[in-house]
């Protein structure tokens, strides 16, 4: 943390939590255990980040698409979801952060439902950094949903700021970093409308590996890059950084 500038630092990481399945099968284990895993990184991560002030921390936890894993997966997932979320509310309010969902929870099963509600009321009045939990998540249907929202509304035509306002992260900054686990080069149908500007930061490091050592190199890349949003300069761009 030393050599991070605190003055610079990103309001919004958002970050694809990848390569659970390869970490477990490296090891010759069932891929549950790497969610299980994985699902112990985020405590490190979520409190790194609320003790940095950082704003906004976005987790791609289960998407749209994950619904094609094998049913015994998805119900070990929801599981794991529901302890994760049971195990760490008062990390949650220890570091006063304030927990919201991104996606359509309506599909989930509902015991992990029933505790994520639990977890939204408790931390509703928190005041620090704010955790999007993106559940059932995608974002080509949020951009659908955002603007069918907007013609229920009223709207008769679209611009881009009627579009944001009517996102799952209305409100919010758009992400500053975007950072990518297990070395894998694209955005998996995340934040496609916030990200437009992201600096994209990847690491081969795989999901249950990841650690604030980790998170700190991201960020410190980050921290190198010119961001001029299209105008002249240094081009940001995307970086593989070797932890």
């Amino acid at each position: 943390m030393s050599t991070l500038d605190t003055s610079r630092l990103p309001r919004h990481i958002a970050i694809i939590m990848d390569g659970n399945g390869r970490w477990a099968k490296k090891r010759g284990l069932p891929r549950a255990f790497g969610h299980r895993e994985g699902a112990k990184v985020v405590k490190e991560i979520v409190t790194a980040c609320a003790q940095l002030g950082i704003e906004v921390l976005t987790l791609y936890a289960f998407s749209t698409e994950n619904w094609a894993r094998p049913k015994a997966e998805i119900a070990g997932l929801m599981r794991i979801l529901e302890a994760y979320l049971k195990r760490e509310l008062h990390t949650f309010m220890e570091n006063n952060v304030r927990l919201r969902v991104i996606g359509d929870i309506s599909a989930l099963p509902e015991k992990p439902v029933t505790a994520l509600r639990k977890v939204l009321s408790a931390t509703e009045k928190n005041t620090g950094m704010q955790l999007n939990l993106a559940l059932n998540y995608g974002g080509r249907q949020e951009l659908v949903d955002g603007i069918n929202n907007a013609l229920k509304n009223g709207a008769t035509y679209v611009t881009e700021k009627i579009i944001s306002d009517n996102l799952y992260t209305a409100g919010q900054s758009d992400p500053d970093l975007l950072i990518r686990t297990s070395g894998e080069m694209r955005i998996s149908n995340f934040l496609l409308w916030q990200a437009a500007y992201a600096e994209f930061v990847v690491t081969p490091v795989l999901w249950p590996d990841f650690n604030k050592k980790h998170l700190y190199n991201a960020i410190s890349e980050y921290q190198t890059r010119e961001r001029r949003f299209g105008g002249t300069g240094r081009f940001g761009g995307i970086n593989r950084i070797e932890n």
